[in-house]
């Protein structure tokens, strides 16, 4: 008995469904007409301010006075946070010193000729004298003799032999004189070479000293420039944030690969990571000591407040700068938002089913609740859904999604002429998500097939 009363109720209904199943679904018609289409791309987003700038510490150090907190509003210019680094004050010392000795200057004689000389090579006169005298007293001598022919003959002998000594003195001096020449060419030419050696020397030691000074004004600004660091000043208005934008999400990202290193590791690196050496740990605080490196404070200017998208490839190229679009965030539900794209970007960014992404950039206005309350600003780094309207037809031919059927690369649709369907090729202008704009095929009053037209065929009975 039971068992019947629950056979015969489960074939009753089978049967009632094969009956459904095989009926045709009825095609419903409509009439086209003219309306608004817009034309709209969805596409994820995350919300970055105008400009965004971390802060370090130029050199070690300690924090020795911080004039603001976590949330503060800072205008451009402001002091923010003092370092002492008596490290940075004896290098800018040293660098000074270094500057004034390469100043000194050195000098080779200041690029003078170089002369070199030796006296004359001459026979001296005491010699000519002494001769002189030998000679007279010979003739003194030869002239006491009696015999008058051979005092003659003596005489003319001295003669000749004081002539011989004449001749013989001049050609000394000459051979002497032309000695003396030769040794003054060669030796100006060597001082002629001791000179030019001696200017190229000092204009190299002069190039040398001019690169090494150089080097040395560099190193002063450079240690002017960090001791100036030390006072720590906003670079532009904005809300500060004490240390680096991303230490939190660091910390996570090095924790999350500790927790997968084995038990005994795990503990080390853990505690490595916790308190790195001579640093801060991330505190930010009067009397800290800090690294050369670590952040001090990030100022974030949130006076112009940015979208970045990812719009598909399929779509980006319908993007344009100036395109309007509808923002909503999670985090502000019931508001939506309004923005101006103002760039498009050529990269691509691979996601992580395949696809391509192009990376949009939007300009974000302001915000209203559903019941035209004002929304507040959200905040850099939250996450949206953006609704680009890619193109918006007035006054245009349209007809319901529904009725669009694809075949191959055609779009169709099923109008009725006579009571009958006929087939109709379109082309298709925006795209709404209820209604598609028809730019030829049909006209408004004409009635085309808006539901079951993937069913329909040509000459089919509609009524």
């Amino acid at each position: 008995m039971t068992c019947r009363r629950v056979v015969v109720p489960l074939i009753a209904v089978l049967l009632a469904a094969g009956c459904t199943s095989s009926e045709p679904q009825k095609a419903a018609v409509a009439e086209v007409t003219r309306t608004t289409v817009s034309e709209v791309v969805e596409a994820p987003a995350t919300v970055g301010a105008r400009a965004t700038a971390t802060l370090t510490a130029p050199a070690s150090g300690t924090i020795a006075r911080l004039y603001v907190q976590d949330g503060d509003t800072v205008k451009k210019g402001q002091v923010l946070a003092r370092i002492s680094s008596p490290q940075a004050k004896q290098q800018l010392s040293a660098a000074r010193e270094a500057d004034r000795q390469a100043a000194k200057p050195v000098s080779f004689g200041g690029g003078a000729p170089v002369s070199v000389r030796l006296p004359s090579l001459r026979l001296p006169s005491s010699l000519d004298a002494h001769v002189a005298r030998s000679f007279a007293q010979a003739r003194k001598a030869a002239k006491s003799i009696g015999d008058r022919g051979a005092r003659a003959r003596l005489l003319a002998a001295i003669d000749t032999a004081e002539k011989r000594q004449r001749a013989q003195r001049r050609a000394l001096g000459e051979v002497l004189d032309g000695l003396t020449r030769a040794i003054g060419q060669s030796l100006s030419q060597v001082s002629g070479q001791m000179s030019a050696g001696i200017s190229g020397l000092s204009a190299s030691m002069a190039s040398l000293r001019a690169a090494s000074r150089s080097q040395t004004k560099a190193a002063v600004r450079a240690a002017e420039q960090t001791v100036d660091a030390l006072v720590v000043r906003a670079p532009f208005g904005g809300v500060v944030t004490l240390g680096g934008a991303s230490s939190t999400g660091g910390a996570a990202g090095l924790g999350a690969l500790v927790s997968q290193l084995p038990a005994g590791l795990a503990g080390q690196a853990g505690a490595a990571a916790a308190a790195p050496a001579g640093r801060s740990g991330g505190t930010i605080a009067t009397g800290v000591p800090v690294a050369a490196g670590d952040p001090i404070v990030t100022v974030t200017d949130v006076s112009v407040l940015t979208l970045s998208a990812d719009v598909d490839e399929t779509d980006v190229l319908l993007v344009r700068e100036g395109t309007p679009a509808d923002v909503e965030f999670d985090a502000v539900t019931g508001a939506t938002y309004i923005a101006t794209v103002t760039g498009v970007g050529v990269t691509p960014k691979e996601g992580a089913t395949g696809g391509v992404s192009y990376p949009v950039r939007l300009r974000l206005g302001r915000g209203a609740y559903d019941d035209g309350g004002a929304a507040p600003a959200p905040k850099p780094g939250m996450s949206a859904v953006v609704r680009l309207t890619v193109r918006r037809s007035e006054n245009a031919t349209a007809v319901p999604a529904s009725a669009i059927v694809t075949s191959g690369r055609e779009s169709i649709v099923w109008a009725v002429r006579d009571g009958r369907a006929e087939r109709r090729v379109v082309r298709l202008g925006a795209q709404g998500d209820a209604v598609v704009e028809i730019l030829s095929g049909v006209s408004p009053g004409e009635r085309v097939v808006v539901k079951g037209a993937d069913a329909v065929r040509p000459g089919q009975t509609l009524s």
